[in-house]
């Protein structure tokens, strides 16, 4: 029996995108000003992030390759057939075609037919696997590929007015859960529980403000005591006990655009030693927030806030970099790394990028003070302003919870 390498299943009507399709129709034509400019035949996006920003398609994986070709005059994102029409759905502007499993590595079989052998191909070096990229290769034997994903970093980390509104809206949702997690601090009461009510308040929140929007991944890491010391430690059982250091994280994701609201909390009090950390730690917060101007350097405002930590003798327990760029990312892809304020990072802050402000302590178990300390802000850059778009208030004159 034959059965088909590619099909397409064009089923239902295009949905609500996320954003005009004159805004996607920008960031391609961009992509297409630097294909000419440079030129790349044809470009093959693989990650979530950039098949995102240009699709308003965020796939789910599950062992499966997808894919989006941009040529000069083509457009199509590749699906896998397990996902039915629904990516035909979310492609606004061109076709979608759709890979079978009947046969092995279909998936190249169908970025074969979109893309023209013997040119410049543009693919993710970040992103592609090595077994990935000898398979494109065995696809395409005639091509030279050439790195998109720096290039397409740059293109993204300067925000557009539609996602600075998409990114602001996420913060108020990170708020609304912030505020329902604080509500649900007790002793006693398990992380996950406190943790179930800011996811929540949060998807609720995003389903009535976006109401054609697909609802997936938004999630909260809700930490006690220990559990603190690492800012990506997953959230547990363990029950929060009186004078624990909790670390309060909502992620809202809002089709996978992700934003945040991380603070450091304290059941009912907080020792002497861990104010005094606590405070050192807002200190720096609050003169970050100060240092993010166009025209800063990322490298130049984490060398001065590092000796804000120095003269306090406690920058040997920083623990990562003091903020990044948001935008179409999330906890397991997509990273602006271009854009991280870092010692190694030398980019200069434009209009029209988003950042965060996240200073994090952590002194490890047996030393008075332990724990993790957070705050995380982020800002919107414009021209002759920068706007706090977090409204949570952070310090120990509001985050002591007492029940």
């Amino acid at each position: 029996m034959h059965m088909p390498q590619t099909l397409s299943i064009p089923n239902g009507e295009k949905v609500q995108p996320t954003f005009s399709k004159a805004e996607l129709n920008s960031r391609l034509d961009k992509l297409r000003r630097y294909m000419a400019a440079n030129n790349l035949e044809a470009v093959l996006f693989t990650s979530y992030h950039n098949i995102n920003y240009y699709s308003d398609f965020v796939y789910c994986r599950f062992g499966r390759d997808y894919g989006l070709v941009v040529t000069l005059d083509s457009y199509t994102t590749i699906s896998a057939n397990i996902d039915g029409g629904q990516p035909y759905r979310r492609n606004q502007l061109g076709d979608n075609v759709v890979y079978t499993d009947w046969q092995k590595d279909n998936f190249f079989y169908a970025a074969k037919q979109l893309i023209k052998d013997g040119g410049q191909v543009g693919i993710e070096f970040d992103h592609v696997q090595l077994q990935t990229l000898e398979k494109i290769k065995s696809a395409l034997p005639a091509s030279t590929f050439v790195d998109i994903g720096i290039p397409t970093m740059k293109m993204r980390m300067i925000k557009s007015a539609e996602e600075i509104e998409v990114i602001k809206h996420g913060a108020r949702v990170a708020d609304i859960g912030g505020a329902a997690i604080r509500d649900a601090i007790a002793v006693g009461v398990p992380e996950y529980e406190i943790a179930l009510a800011g996811v929540q308040a949060m998807v609720r929140e995003i389903a009535g403000t976006f109401p054609d929007g697909e609802l997936m991944d938004t999630w909260v890491w809700f930490q006690s005591g220990i559990n603190t010391d690492g800012a990506h430690n997953p959230v547990t059982s363990r029950k929060v006990e009186a004078g624990d250091i909790l670390s309060l994280n909502t992620f809202p994701m809002i089709a996978g655009y992700y934003t945040a609201l991380e603070r450091t909390l304290f059941s009912e009090f907080a020792s002497d030693r861990h104010l005094e950390l606590w405070e050192i730690n807002c200190k720096v917060h609050r003169r970050g927030l100060e240092l993010i101007r166009p025209g800063a350097r990322c490298c130049d405002i984490a060398a001065e806030l590092n000796e804000i930590f120095l003269e306090h003798d406690v920058l040997k327990y920083r623990t990562f970099g003091y903020g990044h760029s948001f935008g179409t990312l999330s906890h397991y892809y997509g990273r602006e790394a271009g854009l991280e304020l870092r010692e190694d990072i030398d980019t200069v802050i434009e209009p029209g990028m988003v950042i965060s402000m996240e200073p994090m302590l952590m002194l490890p178990e047996g030393l008075a003070g332990s724990g993790g300390y957070r705050e995380h802000d982020i800002v919107v850059v414009s021209e002759d302003s920068v706007e706090n778009i977090t409204k949570f208030p952070f310090g120990p004159e509001h985050n002591i919870v007492k029940g």
